[in-house]
């Protein structure tokens, strides 16, 4: 399983890359594996200012759906157009053109308390 090290990784199965204070969020390889095929992403939250925590959205899966949480605090900027149309993307390439969305972090400091690359796979196995 790829666990990409430039990433900070939630228990939820959430990864996070920040760029400035501007934060890219997906779910991981192992979430999208346990999940299965991913038929529909649901985020109602663009524009809105959520805390840590809160869930900002929903995958639809063939055996499931799965509540997303917000990794770190801010405002939630854009969705990924992309998995709107093709949810199949997170399956796919959940590190690359499988974000689901953007937003502007409170504090950027926050993403350097979420797990690194080796400790998401502790956790994972």
């Amino acid at each position: 399983m790829n666990f990409p090290s430039n990433l900070r990784y939630t228990k939820d199965h959430e990864w996070v890359v920040l760029e400035g204070d501007q934060a890219i969020i997906g779910i991981t390889e192992y979430a999208q594996k346990e999940l299965g095929d991913i038929i529909f992403v649901e985020v109602e939250t663009v524009g809105k200012s959520l805390d840590a925590g809160a869930v900002f959205g929903s995958v639809e899966a063939v055996k499931t759906v799965s509540d997303l949480y917000l990794p770190v605090s801010g405002t939630i900027t854009e969705l990924n157009p992309g998995v709107a149309g093709a949810p199949e993307m997170l399956n796919n390439d959940p590190y690359g053109t499988g974000w689901i969305i953007k937003m502007k972090v409170n504090n950027p400091d926050d993403v350097n308390n979420l797990m690194n690359a080796d400790a998401y796979q502790a956790l994972v196995g």
